[in-house]
């Protein structure tokens, strides 16, 4: 999923059907500037925790650039 608000969606779904009609090769960017932070305190995510597990902390530092770093 995309972690944003309505426009940011809307932005990714036009990108989309830019691509489905963009010459073969085509290069399409579809930027989203919106870290949908607002959301995290409504009723949607009330029983998601503040703080990150171990298990997500690994998982955030297995990738190539590692995110949620100590």
């Amino acid at each position: 999923g995309i972690f944003c608000g309505i426009s940011g969606g809307a932005t990714v779904a036009t990108a989309l059907e830019v691509c489905r009609s963009a010459p073969k090769g085509s290069v399409v960017l579809a930027m989203i500037p919106d870290t949908a932070e607002r959301y995290l305190s409504t009723p949607l995510f009330a029983s998601v925790p503040a703080e990150i597990s171990a298990e997500e902390q690994e998982i955030g530092g297995s990738t190539e650039t590692a995110i949620h770093a100590s």
